[in-house]
């Protein structure tokens, strides 16, 4: 019980005080050919705001596109028409996902890859915090390339053909039993060498992160749902249902496009509790250690502290963010 009640004391804590961000002068966007989309709801309005205003703040560039997951009030949209100029708001009712499943942000990855026909496409979830320059990414937009942010337990940093990722991903070089019909990232991984989609004679792969990826201007849905479709067909509706398959198919679509590149792991970072490089550029706190500690909250109020502020109201004194003490 104790380990629940200091989550929810954490995150009533983070609220409080990252409600600043609203203090922060509003967004002026550009319509240059990139869009910074994410899909939010009502309890996610603050940590999203730091995401996505920390982001801007460094990028300098491109205009925000929402999708509503159902649950932003009246309010919520206020706030967002006032602090990211004018953003579209899109409905998640609203998107035909086709023969790909509904749910598990599915949603999000398709209507970015519409989007991508004529944009550059940065997917950015609502629990990141941009802390410093991000030239690979601003390379990558001008390259045309799509990007990911490298994901969980893995020893492979690159993009690589289907049948080296195996090699190299799966201890003694192949997938097992356990592999196959574990969890459900892990079974399609263990499928990628029997991967039949036309038109694709080497499929590549990465294990990615779906919570910063960009997607290079001139796609479409076509390979996904291809992808989706042939994975459904090996791993049986039911499983290709389960949550994570939209995480699996972001990482094949990046890894296949031709100029596709990984961010260096050591500045873009999925925090899992460690320590942190000081020339670390951005943050994405994953669930299970959100609240681990207050490195979350620290690394928010320090991004609040580095925009512009309207005076409106100050932030909390007294403290400074890094001296904050765990509950």
């Amino acid at each position: 019980m104790w380990p629940e009640i200091a989550w929810r004391l954490k995150r009533a804590t983070y609220n409080h005080l990252c409600e600043a961000i609203f203090s922060t002068r509003p967004i002026c966007s550009s319509d240059d050919g990139v869009i910074i989309f994410s899909m939010i709801g009502t309890g996610v309005m603050i940590p999203y705001m730091v995401a996505a205003k920390s982001l801007h703040h460094h990028l300098r560039r491109g205009r925000f596109v929402i999708l509503d997951d159902g649950t932003l009030t009246g309010r919520d949209r206020s706030l967002l028409r006032r602090h990211l100029d004018d953003p579209v708001i899109l409905s998640i009712k609203d998107v035909d996902v086709g023969p790909c499943p509904r749910g598990g942000t599915w949603e999000r990855l398709l209507t970015i890859l519409d989007m991508a026909a004529g944009n550059y496409i940065i997917q950015l979830d609502s629990d990141t915090v941009t802390t410093g320059p991000i030239p690979h990414v601003e390379a990558a937009i001008a390259a045309n390339a799509s990007f990911t942010l490298l994901g969980a337990e893995t020893r492979v940093d690159s993009i690589l053909d289907a049948g080296e990722f195996e090699r190299r991903f799966f201890p003694g070089g192949s997938p097992s039993e356990e592999d196959r019909t574990g969890h459900i990232q892990g079974a399609t991984e263990s499928l990628l060498t029997r991967l039949e989609i036309p038109g694709l004679e080497r499929p590549r792969y990465v294990r990615g992160c779906s919570g910063f990826a960009g997607f290079a201007r001139g796609q479409n849905r076509a390979l996904a749902t291809a992808f989706s479709r042939a994975m459904s067909a090996m791993l049986g509706q039911a499983r290709w249902r389960e949550w994570g398959t939209e995480q699996v198919t972001s990482n094949f679509v990046v890894a296949n496009d031709a100029n596709a590149v990984a961010l260096p792991s050591g500045l873009y970072v999925n925090y899992w509790g460690e320590p942190i490089a000081e020339d670390v550029r951005f943050l994405h706190f994953i669930g299970t250690y959100r609240w681990h500690k207050f490195t979350y909250l620290q690394r928010s109020l320090a991004a609040i502290r580095s925009l512009d502020r309207t005076g409106r109201r100050p932030l909390p004194t007294g403290q400074a963010a890094g001296d904050i003490s765990p509950i």
